[in-house]
């Protein structure tokens, strides 16, 4: 089992960290994608990496910091080559729903990620947030370019994810999909094949049912993934096979 997202440089994980991995690997999971959100974390990020084998990390700068965090491709691809365990690109993309940052300012940075990410065929990790629209409107201007796209945290209606199947994206299933008023996300998540589908965190964020209203951590997607293995159809050892079998396919292949 693999969490696809999460943030480990962020309180209570990053001061706990010995007792989260251990737990993680309790309940089955082998490896942590932590992420970047902005100079800063990354500084944290490059730490955590050399913690333990299990985590892996990723350069980017979060829609929300993208006024004040100012990146260009050149410099995500030399962040990458510092350590052969950043792995992906990201977080980035539009969030219009908060507007933390100018929205010239989240494309500008959005298009930047999304350069790098083509240049060096190293997955990029997107967050949407009222911004389904514009999203899928900058993604499909690369259409040709073999982007490797993983929307975390989808959240997004039905109609995107049939929009972004067409350029063969990933969609990874939060804690989301346990929340009692979230029947149309689990029934987008019942459409979307499982050829594309990651589990994630988004820790210390997004707790789910049974632990919603707690400060998430890893261990907790083993009921995110009971939840989304109910949805499928499938038994929660097929749906943790296929998930990690994606994540490695889409990160290491």
């Amino acid at each position: 089992m693999i969490d696809s997202h999460c943030h480990l440089d962020h309180e209570p994980l990053l001061s706990d960290l010995a007792n989260v991995i251990q737990r993680s690997k309790e309940v089955g999971i082998e490896k942590l994608l932590t992420i970047s959100t902005s100079f800063e974390s990354f500084a944290r990020v490059k730490d955590l990496i050399n913690r333990d084998e299990m985590i892996y990390g990723t350069i980017g700068i979060h829609p929300h910091e993208s006024s004040t965090n100012i990146i260009t491709s050149k410099q995500i691809i030399e962040r990458l080559n510092e350590n052969s365990k950043i792995i992906g690109i990201g977080e980035t993309g539009l969030d219009f729903y908060y507007n933390n940052s100018e929205k010239n300012k989240q494309i500008a940075s959005f298009k930047e990620h999304i350069d790098a990410s083509i240049k060096t065929n190293i997955p990029l990790i997107v967050h949407s947030r009222d911004a389904e629209k514009e999203t899928f409107e900058i993604l499909n201007e690369y259409k040709n370019e073999n982007l490797k796209i993983l929307m975390h945290c989808f959240t997004g209606s039905k109609e995107f994810s049939e929009k972004l199947m067409t350029l063969n994206s990933f969609f990874s299933a939060s804690g989301i999909i346990t929340f009692n008023n979230s029947l149309d996300l689990r029934d987008t998540f019942k459409s979307i094949p499982m050829d594309n589908i990651l589990i994630e965190t988004d820790s210390p964020f997004l707790a789910p049912v049974p632990k919603r209203g707690k400060k998430n951590e890893p261990s907790f997607i083993d009921f995110t993934a009971a939840k989304l293995a109910e949805i499928k159809n499938i038994s929660k050892e097929d749906l943790i096979k296929k998930t990690t079998d994606n994540f490695n396919k889409l990160f290491f292949s």
